[in-house]
Protein backbone atom coordinates (compact mmCIF):
# COMPACT_ATOMS: atom_id res chain seq x y z
CA UNK A 1 0.00 0.00 0.00
CA UNK A 2 0.88 3.39 -0.90
CA UNK A 3 1.58 5.70 1.84
CA UNK A 4 1.30 9.13 1.01
CA UNK A 5 3.57 11.63 2.16
CA UNK A 6 2.93 14.72 3.87
CA UNK A 7 3.26 17.68 0.97
CA UNK A 8 6.02 20.07 0.62
CA UNK A 9 5.30 23.21 2.47
CA UNK A 10 2.35 21.75 4.76
CA UNK A 11 1.96 23.70 8.09
CA UNK A 12 4.57 22.73 10.39
CA UNK A 13 3.56 24.32 13.85
CA UNK A 14 0.42 26.22 15.13
CA UNK A 15 1.15 30.02 14.06
CA UNK A 16 1.48 28.69 10.70
CA UNK A 17 -1.78 26.74 10.31
CA UNK A 18 -3.62 29.83 12.01
CA UNK A 19 -2.13 31.99 9.37
CA UNK A 20 -3.29 29.26 6.57
CA UNK A 21 -6.85 28.88 8.41
CA UNK A 22 -7.24 32.91 8.14
CA UNK A 23 -6.14 33.10 4.79
CA UNK A 24 -8.65 30.42 3.46
CA UNK A 25 -11.52 31.00 5.57
CA UNK A 26 -11.77 34.38 3.55
CA UNK A 27 -12.92 32.22 0.61
CA UNK A 28 -16.10 30.69 2.21
CA UNK A 29 -19.25 30.75 0.38
CA UNK A 30 -22.12 31.32 2.51
CA UNK A 31 -24.96 32.63 0.61
CA UNK A 32 -25.68 29.27 -1.59
CA UNK A 33 -28.12 26.99 -0.65
CA UNK A 34 -26.75 23.97 -1.67
CA UNK A 35 -27.86 20.85 -3.15
CA UNK A 36 -31.38 19.85 -3.12
CA UNK A 37 -31.88 17.01 -0.92
CA UNK A 38 -32.46 13.59 -2.40
CA UNK A 39 -31.09 14.26 -6.00
CA UNK A 40 -27.29 13.63 -7.11
CA UNK A 41 -24.53 12.34 -5.20
CA UNK A 42 -23.41 12.62 -1.82
CA UNK A 43 -20.11 11.73 0.03
CA UNK A 44 -19.12 11.01 3.18
CA UNK A 45 -15.67 11.09 4.78
CA UNK A 46 -14.12 9.66 7.74
CA UNK A 47 -10.24 9.12 9.37
CA UNK A 48 -8.98 6.41 11.58
CA UNK A 49 -5.75 7.04 13.56
CA UNK A 50 -2.79 4.89 14.39
CA UNK A 51 -0.51 7.59 16.28
CA UNK A 52 2.11 5.00 17.06
CA UNK A 53 2.76 3.99 13.56
CA UNK A 54 2.10 7.90 13.18
CA UNK A 55 -0.41 7.09 10.46
CA UNK A 56 -4.33 8.10 9.36
CA UNK A 57 -6.82 6.34 7.29
CA UNK A 58 -9.27 8.26 5.32
CA UNK A 59 -12.30 6.41 3.51
CA UNK A 60 -14.85 8.63 0.77
CA UNK A 61 -17.84 6.31 0.44
CA UNK A 62 -20.29 7.88 -2.38
CA UNK A 63 -24.13 7.30 -1.88
CA UNK A 64 -26.45 7.92 -4.37
CA UNK A 65 -28.44 11.00 -2.22
CA UNK A 66 -32.24 9.41 -3.40
CA UNK A 67 -31.74 5.70 -2.50
CA UNK A 68 -28.75 5.96 0.13
CA UNK A 69 -27.16 2.72 -1.71
CA UNK A 70 -23.28 2.89 -2.23
CA UNK A 71 -21.61 3.88 -5.25
CA UNK A 72 -18.18 4.16 -5.13
CA UNK A 73 -15.85 3.99 -2.14
CA UNK A 74 -12.17 4.98 -1.84
CA UNK A 75 -9.68 4.87 0.71
CA UNK A 76 -6.04 6.31 1.54
CA UNK A 77 -3.60 5.92 3.94
CA UNK A 78 -0.65 8.87 5.38
CA UNK A 79 1.45 10.34 7.68
CA UNK A 80 -0.43 12.09 10.79
CA UNK A 81 0.73 15.79 8.99
CA UNK A 82 0.33 17.55 12.09
CA UNK A 83 0.23 18.11 15.87
CA UNK A 84 -2.73 17.15 17.77
CA UNK A 85 -4.03 21.02 18.51
CA UNK A 86 -7.74 21.57 19.27
CA UNK A 87 -9.47 23.50 16.54
CA UNK A 88 -6.33 22.80 13.66
CA UNK A 89 -7.44 19.16 13.92
CA UNK A 90 -7.75 19.64 9.72
CA UNK A 91 -4.17 19.75 9.48
CA UNK A 92 -3.57 16.41 10.64
CA UNK A 93 -5.87 14.28 7.84
CA UNK A 94 -6.81 16.99 4.94
CA UNK A 95 -3.70 15.42 2.83
CA UNK A 96 -4.90 11.91 3.37
CA UNK A 97 -8.74 12.69 3.03
CA UNK A 98 -7.75 14.59 -0.26
CA UNK A 99 -5.93 11.67 -1.38
CA UNK A 100 -8.69 9.56 -1.10
CA UNK A 101 -11.65 11.90 -2.94
CA UNK A 102 -9.24 12.20 -5.59
CA UNK A 103 -9.53 8.48 -6.35
CA UNK A 104 -13.28 8.45 -6.73
CA UNK A 105 -14.20 8.60 -10.24
CA UNK A 106 -18.13 9.11 -9.69
CA UNK A 107 -18.71 12.99 -8.85
CA UNK A 108 -18.73 12.76 -4.90
CA UNK A 109 -21.64 15.65 -4.72
CA UNK A 110 -22.13 17.10 -1.22
CA UNK A 111 -19.58 15.98 1.00
CA UNK A 112 -20.11 15.23 4.51
CA UNK A 113 -17.98 15.37 7.32
CA UNK A 114 -17.44 13.81 10.48
CA UNK A 115 -16.61 16.82 12.43
CA UNK A 116 -17.87 20.90 12.19
CA UNK A 117 -17.38 23.92 9.21
CA UNK A 118 -18.57 27.34 11.40
CA UNK A 119 -18.91 26.04 14.34
CA UNK A 120 -15.19 25.97 15.09
CA UNK A 121 -13.42 28.60 17.47
CA UNK A 122 -12.26 30.57 13.96
CA UNK A 123 -15.46 29.37 12.21
CA UNK A 124 -13.31 26.97 10.05
CA UNK A 125 -13.30 23.35 10.92
CA UNK A 126 -12.72 20.60 8.70
CA UNK A 127 -15.75 21.12 6.42
CA UNK A 128 -15.76 24.41 5.60
CA UNK A 129 -11.29 23.34 5.29
CA UNK A 130 -12.57 20.51 2.97
CA UNK A 131 -15.07 22.92 0.98
CA UNK A 132 -12.40 25.40 0.30
CA UNK A 133 -9.77 23.30 -0.92
CA UNK A 134 -12.16 21.23 -3.33
CA UNK A 135 -14.55 24.00 -3.99
CA UNK A 136 -17.29 21.51 -2.80
CA UNK A 137 -20.45 22.07 -0.73
CA UNK A 138 -20.34 20.40 2.24
CA UNK A 139 -21.70 20.25 5.87
CA UNK A 140 -19.96 18.75 9.32
CA UNK A 141 -22.56 16.24 11.17
CA UNK A 142 -20.27 15.97 14.40
CA UNK A 143 -20.82 13.07 17.15
CA UNK A 144 -20.04 15.59 20.18
CA UNK A 145 -20.17 19.03 21.28
CA UNK A 146 -17.09 21.58 20.96
CA UNK A 147 -17.20 25.12 21.09
CA UNK A 148 -20.42 26.20 21.85
CA UNK A 149 -23.34 26.57 24.14
CA UNK A 150 -26.71 25.19 23.41
CA UNK A 151 -29.62 23.38 24.49
CA UNK A 152 -31.58 20.39 24.37
CA UNK A 153 -33.73 19.84 21.35
CA UNK A 154 -37.25 18.57 21.77
CA UNK A 155 -37.51 14.63 21.79
CA UNK A 156 -38.93 14.53 18.26
CA UNK A 157 -37.09 13.45 14.84
CA UNK A 158 -36.38 17.03 13.60
CA UNK A 159 -36.34 18.94 16.13
CA UNK A 160 -33.26 21.20 17.05
CA UNK A 161 -31.59 24.19 18.97
CA UNK A 162 -29.37 26.29 18.01
CA UNK A 163 -25.28 26.28 18.50
CA UNK A 164 -24.30 29.11 19.70
CA UNK A 165 -21.10 31.14 20.05
CA UNK A 166 -20.74 34.47 21.32
CA UNK A 167 -24.01 34.64 20.05
CA UNK A 168 -24.00 33.79 16.81
CA UNK A 169 -26.01 30.89 15.50
CA UNK A 170 -22.97 28.72 13.94
CA UNK A 171 -24.92 25.17 13.86
CA UNK A 172 -27.68 23.18 15.10
CA UNK A 173 -27.93 20.67 17.82
CA UNK A 174 -30.74 18.37 15.65
CA UNK A 175 -32.33 15.16 16.62
CA UNK A 176 -32.11 12.47 13.55
CA UNK A 177 -34.00 9.97 16.16
CA UNK A 178 -36.72 10.38 18.69
CA UNK A 179 -35.35 10.16 21.83
CA UNK A 180 -31.73 9.86 21.04
CA UNK A 181 -28.93 12.01 21.40
CA UNK A 182 -28.57 15.27 18.83
CA UNK A 183 -25.87 15.32 16.36
CA UNK A 184 -24.17 18.66 15.64
CA UNK A 185 -24.51 20.46 12.47
CA UNK A 186 -22.79 23.42 10.68
CA UNK A 187 -22.25 24.56 7.66
CA UNK A 188 -18.89 23.85 5.47
CA UNK A 189 -18.83 25.76 2.18
CA UNK A 190 -21.76 26.43 -0.43
CA UNK A 191 -24.88 25.14 1.89
CA UNK A 192 -27.75 26.66 4.44
CA UNK A 193 -27.49 25.81 7.40
CA UNK A 194 -31.13 24.48 6.63
CA UNK A 195 -30.09 22.36 4.17
CA UNK A 196 -27.46 21.59 5.92
CA UNK A 197 -30.29 20.01 8.46
CA UNK A 198 -32.67 18.78 5.92
CA UNK A 199 -29.45 16.63 3.87
CA UNK A 200 -28.10 14.99 7.62
CA UNK A 201 -31.93 14.05 8.37
CA UNK A 202 -32.20 12.26 4.77
CA UNK A 203 -29.22 10.78 5.63
CA UNK A 204 -30.05 9.24 8.76
CA UNK A 205 -33.46 6.84 8.37
CA UNK A 206 -33.10 4.52 11.20
CA UNK A 207 -29.87 5.63 13.34
CA UNK A 208 -28.23 8.22 14.76
CA UNK A 209 -25.31 8.95 12.80
CA UNK A 210 -25.81 9.87 8.79
CA UNK A 211 -25.51 6.90 6.22
CA UNK A 212 -22.59 8.76 4.66
CA UNK A 213 -20.68 8.55 8.14
CA UNK A 214 -21.39 5.28 8.81
CA UNK A 215 -19.96 3.36 6.11
CA UNK A 216 -16.87 5.82 5.61
CA UNK A 217 -16.49 5.23 9.34
CA UNK A 218 -16.04 1.16 9.04
CA UNK A 219 -14.42 1.55 5.84
CA UNK A 220 -11.45 3.94 7.28
CA UNK A 221 -11.17 1.01 9.75
CA UNK A 222 -11.05 -1.67 7.65
CA UNK A 223 -8.01 0.27 5.72
CA UNK A 224 -5.83 1.29 8.76
CA UNK A 225 -6.23 -2.22 10.14
CA UNK A 226 -5.23 -3.32 6.60
CA UNK A 227 -2.04 -1.02 6.55
CA UNK A 228 -1.37 -2.59 10.54
CA UNK A 229 -1.06 -5.93 8.67
CA UNK A 230 1.38 -4.53 6.29
CA UNK A 231 3.79 -2.41 8.49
Amino acid sequence: MTIIEIPAGWPADEAAARAVQRELSGRLVRDEEGPAVGEGHVTGLDVAYDDERDLVAAAAVVLDARTLEVVEEATAVGRVSFPYVPGLLAFREIPTVLAALDRLSADPGLLVCDGYGLAHPRRFGLASHLGVLTGRPSVGVAKNPFTFTYEQPGPARGDFAPLLAEGEEVGRALRTQAGVKPVFVSVGHRVSLAHACAHTLHLSPRYRIPETTRHADSLCRRALKEAQGEG
